[in-house]
Parts: structure tokens; C-alpha cells; sequence
């Protein structure tokens, strides 16, 4: 494993894609044995808007990209070992601009 591997124990992956944008953002469900949801996806260049239902954490676990909270003035750069959060019932804009992110979603 390399520096950048985040391990998650007592998990079950749903082996059904989730793909989004053509195909340019791509995640995998993991259902957590306390009933905790997260993702783990990675994002290739591009710049694209998600809405969540749900508050949601991302963490950025390789690569860098430019995020803007829906209702928030500002852009924010996040790399790896970094983190934002998105409120329930909003959204974000995410850019990346070269190579890849890779992230771990937690929703709340």
C-alpha cells in the first residue's frame, strides 16, 4: 500500500458502479456495519456540480481540485489529506484540473 491508502474494515461494496459525467467521475457504495454510507470514487479532469440530499464529508486522498460550496462566495483548493463539507440539501462545484482526484465520501 502506498502513503495515500486509506483502509476501511467491515465494509460491503456494492460491486454496481455509480458513474457520472460520461463516465469522467466514478464511485463505489460502501455500507458500513454501524449503518454509516460512504463512497470511494475518483473525479478526472473536468468541472461538474453535485447536489446532495444528505451533509456530506469529502476527503481528498490524491490529487488536487478547486471546490465552491453552492451559497458560498469563494473557491477553495483541497489536496491530498485535505477535506470539505457540504451541507445537507445544497451542493458543490468541483474542478480538477489535471490528473486525477481520488476522494472517500461520508454522508450524515
Amino acid at each position: 500500500m502506498n502513503e495515500n491508502t486509506v483502509e476501511i474494515r467491515g465494509v460491503t461494496v456494492l460491486a454496481k458502479a455509480n458513474v457520472y459525467f460520461d463516465g469522467k467521475v466514478v464511485s463505489h457504495t460502501m455500507l458500513l456495519a454501524d449503518g454509516t454510507r460512504k463512497s470511494v470514487g475518483v473525479i478526472f479532469p473536468g468541472r461538474f456540480h453535485f447536489g446532495t440530499a444528505q451533509a456530506e464529508r469529502m476527503e481528498i486522498t490524491a490529487g488536487d481540485c478547486e471546490v465552491t460550496l453552492d451559497g458560498k462566495p469563494g473557491l477553495n483548493r483541497y489536496a491530498a489529506g485535505q477535506q470539505f463539507e457540504v451541507p445537507a440539501k445544497s451542493g458543490f462545484d468541483i474542478e480538477v484540473i489535471t490528473g486525477r482526484v481520488e476522494y472517500v465520501c461520508t454522508f450524515f
